[in-house]
């Protein structure tokens, strides 16, 4: 792979990650998946907010910056700060706005003892990841993924873990608009012969986030290799799953202590099956 050459922008540094992320070790691997998924706090906050968060050492951040090419942490700061200046300026504002708004303490853990304080800390968090995801939509890949599901005889959802709630009510809706769906929940241990199930017309969607389930990672390897379409939802770049898909989203889910608000996946694939519910009753 040709060498993607010195890091100008937000689009230059995904590229370099996509190309570099494989040889990386398990804390430059922790650091890497911190940034692609929290790209608005690598922006305002510094190094030692933004490596309390992400759980390592601020030494570690220097590190990921100096192995991608930067000078130091400040200059990669100034890619994450750039994505978000000129025409996002009022995001930025209402994304510094939030910040200052209650955070898990130093050990990533809520004070669960205040209810009104986990509530309102949980509902700035999910104001937060949609307004994200507004910005950041591919809405040609929004448009193909209900074309997909159009076309296709029966949808396979496959989603387990923290994604199996979404993936449930996929699979529930897209049941309730009139399209045939099936959910590979791999019951008794069955994945391979759900896999084996899904017909010559049918689409697999994919749902999985930072955990990256590995029944869910080995379904979709066994159904991209069997050349069956898949559509990903995912949370960013460096998914092993973003490369599989004919079309693949982007969710960036806000994590709080141990906790994943999963508002920002639930409303991209209501969006989805919405739209496709109005084209099948239209037709």
């Amino acid at each position: 792979m040709a060498d993607p050459g010195p890091i100008e922008d937000y689009a230059g540094l995904i590229a370099v990650l996509q190309q570099r992320q494989p040889g990386f070790g398990r804390r430059m691997q922790q650091v890497a998946q911190f940034v692609m998924n929290n790209p608005e706090d690598v922006a305002i906050h510094n190094i030692v907010g933004i490596a309390r968060q992400a759980g390592v050492h601020p030494s570690a951040i220097s590190r990921f910056a100096k192995e991608l090419g930067f000078g130091g942490f400040a200059e990669l700061q100034k890619v994450f700060l750039q994505r978000l200046v000129g025409p996002k300026m009022n995001y930025l504002e209402r994304v510094r706005a939030l910040a200052g708004a209650a955070e898990p303490g130093p050990q990533g853990e809520l004070d669960l003892a205040e209810p009104a304080l986990v509530f309102d800390t949980f509902i700035q968090a999910a104001m937060d990841t949609l307004l994200r995801l507004r910005e950041d939509v591919d809405r040609n890949a929004l448009e193909g993924f209900v074309e997909v599901l159009l076309a296709a005889e029966a949808v396979h959802v496959v989603a387990a873990r923290g994604a199996y709630g979404v993936g449930a009510y996929c699979y529930y809706s897209l049941s309730r608009v009139g399209k045939r769906a099936f959910l590979v929940d791999n019951q008794g241990s069955m994945r391979v012969e759900q896999l084996a199930a899904a017909g010559a017309n049918d689409v697999f969607l994919v749902l999985t986030f930072d955990d990256y389930t590995p029944e869910t990672l080995e379904i979709a390897q066994a159904a991209h290799r069997q050349q069956k379409p898949l559509l990903v939802i995912t949370d960013n770049e460096l998914s092993p799953v973003a490369p599989l898909g004919r079309h693949t989203l982007y969710v960036k889910e806000a994590r709080l202590g141990h906790f994943r608000s999963q508002v920002p996946a639930m409303v991209l694939c209501q969006s989805i099956i919405v739209s496709l519910g109005r084209l099948i009753n239209r037709g």
